[in-house]
């Protein structure tokens, strides 16, 4: 039986289950000294000075350095979404003239340990002269507001415009327009695991070793070289076990540099984890942007045109991740739907707010909340079931590969799939028509029923590369070694998967080896629903290299062609003749270094495959939701959900399953719990889980999920779409849809909290 396409366990859960695994808190060594980081207590401040000596003093305190410490310290580079101009707001590890949000790292303490590094902060003496703060992008636009960087006169480092068809045109021949103003809340990743680093420096051979959780090892690997000026040979970085990622894993954050800086700096290796305190307010937010959308249609229902304005709040600084957010969200606001005429305006506008980042569909969930409910919205102003309106407006099976515009920054042609058929799949299997009468009969009743329904399409496999080396030992075993990481979502499996049906052996007897920059020289690390498709491609092309080698060697062996030998159970065998045949480790055995290596061969079984691309696949579904509110409370409880997702090809449905439930879980977190608050000077008011809420097992329903495998991709050898993101995706969407059809009133903001709730409730029986 193959392995692609079954629903084997994890192989890493064992390890995990039994408590074995080892994170960056875990990790231990001799004379190892503990970082603390003094924070920026203010949203937007001139540092007159900085007074260090009553904590340089302190007793167990080994040093004390800030930004005049660090000579030509450099900002920390964009790696992607490079939206001209977003490089003139970049940040230091280290604010030295200026702090620009509350948790802006000013100072670090190294002592002994945590205890007296925290102490230690307390003593350190921080003259700020404050200045005017601004938190809503909408006022940092305007004349007059505070200026954040003296290079960005205006608080919009970057922006650009996307321009397809002709929309004034087009909206003149709309027989209705509808227009109206949506905003997407701040919130976050919040992984289980908050950030962490553990830096030793080796003065005797000149290495410095850095671990911890980041999934993108190489990337970091290349970015604190040339921030440090060491050479990438005298770096090793080393991935530990990690508690989840979310996007917000993915970026260089100042504390990247900084303790390895101290490391080297104080000779002695640096931990440093941060607390949940200092998690929610600096590891990177998300999500919060705000929307003006116009939207032509004719009276069928048929979209014609369709204009946005998005603001997204970058809060203080361009990170790593650039424009990335505001980039996906004017790419993917048509969705799966053929809108030919499209104008969307992208301003990034900084706040005096922490950093905002990429969270899992970064950008691609704000903005299929908005279009989703926009197409409501026109269904209800025309009369039509919001179903209608979407089957008459979907990109149709025939029209693929679709291309839609030109985007610039953006990949844009649609690869395969069947829109219409995937929507009616999900509806027949939830029962759509059978909920729309429950809903109705449970309104005659006097309850709040609304059932809705959000479309999505996801971008996923993002190149341009990955690497893969994969490895037949003395013993026989494969191990591969992948230039992708690991935050939790199984690639050890799936990639054991993939190499287990290449080669025909157990899937016992394959290693992943990867996040080690000593044992794995490239990668560009696991983000954007890429490992599976980028790195499980590489390592079919270096699987496909080792069995050409394989049989090279046993050709030569049993004397006969290649073309008359194949692969099974760890074997290469003669064709008609099974009893002929060699075992790997025999295999492996001929090749090694020695008299047994026959003259042409090269030692060893080991093949490097690299697999480019710089086209992607798209991922596409639907999720369904059932809800029911109490008009006096403004409390939701979700009745009945399903998320259907074609992913090209399965490689293991449970774990698929698995990314399903995991986002429906985080998609409604932030629907309808999560927001970053912030008080009109700045200050963070959601710094605990007491006051930022996060899902529970009593708010997510059980779910119906529906994964198809109809339309492969032609843009990889496995056919594979990214399945990380789709169970997210349409979760704002879907439930937004669903409450204003309990209400009667529009949704036009995330989240959906009571209070909120309460005064839709009351706008509803008012009108």
């Amino acid at each position: 039986m193959p392995y692609v396409g079954a629903s084997i366990k994890r192989k890493e859960d064992g390890r995990l289950l039994r408590g074995a695994g080892k994170f960056v808190g875990d990790v231990r060594l001799v004379g190892m000294v503990h970082a603390a980081i003094l924070r920026s207590p203010c949203a937007h401040a001139r540092i007159l000075s900085i007074d260090t000596n009553a904590a340089e003093t302190a007793p167990g305190v080994l040093g004390v350095f800030t930004g005049a410490d660090i000579p030509g310290m450099k900002t920390i580079p964009m790696r992607t979404g490079r939206i001209p101009g977003l490089e003139r707001s970049q940040q230091t590890p280290l604010a030295k003239e200026k702090v620009r949000y509350v948790g802006d790292p000013v100072a670090v303490v190294v002592a002994e340990n945590r205890y007296i590094a925290e102490d230690a902060l307390e003593l350190i003496q921080v003259e700020y002269d404050q200045l005017g703060a601004v938190t809503d992008p909408r006022d940092a636009i305007q004349a007059g507001a505070p200026q954040l960087h003296d290079t960005v006169p205006n608080n919009v480092p970057g922006n650009f415009q996307v321009n397809v068809g002709d929309v004034e045109r087009a909206m003149a021949e709309a027989d209705l327009i509808v227009e109206e103003e949506f905003s997407a809340q701040r919130h976050g990743a919040v992984p289980m695991e908050t950030r962490g680093l553990v830096a030793e420096f080796d003065e005797a051979r000149g290495v410095l070793t850095v671990c911890g959780p980041t999934k993108m090892t190489h990337t970091n690997w290349r970015m604190l070289s040339e921030l440090l000026g060491v050479p990438q040979s005298c770096i090793h970085f080393i991935e530990p076990d990690v508690g989840g990622g979310f996007g917000a894993r993915g970026e260089f954050y100042p504390e990247d540099f900084l303790i390895p800086f101290a490391a080297m700096r104080f000779r002695r290796p640096v931990c440093w984890v941060e607390d949940r305190l200092e998690h929610l307010k600096t590891m990177n937010h998300s999500r919060e942007q705000k929307y003006r959308v116009k939207i032509g249609a004719k009276n069928d229902g048929a979209i014609v045109a369709l204009e946005a304005e998005i603001l997204f709040n970058m809060g203080g600084y361009t990170r790593t991740h650039g424009g990335v957010p505001a980039i996906s969200a004017s790419a993917m606001l048509r969705g799966p739907y053929k809108i030919k005429n499209y104008r969307c305006n992208v301003s990034c506008v900084l706040t005096n707010k922490t950093p905002a980042g990429t969270y899992r569909s970064p950008g691609r969930y704000e903005a299929n909340f908005v279009r989703e409910r926009v197409i409501d919205i026109l269904a209800h102003r025309l009369g039509l079931d919001p179903a209608d309106v979407r089957r008459r407006n979907f990109i149709r099976a025939e029209e693929m590969p679709y291309n839609n515009g030109p985007h610039p920054f953006h990949y844009m042609i649609f690869d395969t799939g069947d829109y219409p058929a995937q929507f009616e799949h999900a509806l027949e299997r939830i029962g759509y028509e059978r909920l729309k009468s429950a809903c109705e009969a449970a309104k005659k009743e006097g309850r709040a029923v609304g059932v809705g329904i959000g479309c999505f399409i996801e971008t996923s496999g993002l190149g341009p590369w990955e690497y893969a080396r994969v490895e037949v030992d003395n013993s026989g075993k494969v191990v591969l070694y992948s230039g992708c990481n690991s935050v939790g979502q199984g690639p050890a499996t799936t990639l054991s998967q993939i190499v287990a049906d290449e080669l025909r052996v157990s899937i016992e007897d394959v290693r992943v080896v990867h996040g080690d920059t000593d044992k794995v020289p490239y990668g560009n690390g696991s983000n954007a629903s890429r490992t599976t498709v980028m790195a499980g491609s590489a390592a079919v092309g270096a699987c496909q290299k080792v069995r050409e080698k394989l049989f090279r060697i046993a050709s030569a062996a049993l004397e006969i062609d290649p073309q008359d030998l194949t692969l099974d159970g760890g074997k290469v065998l003669v064709r008609g003749a099974p009893e002929r045949s060699l075992t790997y480790a025999e295999i492996a055995q001929l090749a090694a270094p020695g008299p047994a290596l026959k003259k042409g061969f090269d030692p060893g079984i080991s093949e490097e495959s690299f697999f480019a691309s710089d086209r992607r696949p798209f991922p596409y579904g639907v999720h369904i939701a059932m809800v029911e509110l109490d008009r006096e409370t403004g409390t939701l409880k979700v009745l009945d959900y399903l998320i259907a997702e074609d992913v090209g090809k399965k490689i293991n449905p449970m774990l698929i399953e698995g990314q399903m439930a995991g986002g429906l879980a985080q998609g409604i977190g932030g629907a309808l719990l999560e927001e970053f608050v912030y008080d009109s000077d700045g200050q963070p008011l959601s710094t605990s889980f007491m006051d930022y809420l996060i899902a529970t097992a009593m708010e997510v329903p059980r779910a119906q999920f529906l994964s198809t495998e109809d339309f492969p991709t032609p843009l990889n050898p496995l056919g594979v779409k990214g399945a990380g993101e789709g169970g997210i995706t349409a979760v704002g969407a879907a439930l937004a849809n669903a409450v204003s059809d309990a209400l009667g009133a529009e949704v036009t903001r995330l989240p959906m909290k009571p209070d909120y709730v309460h005064e839709l409730a009351r706008q509803s029986r008012r009108s």
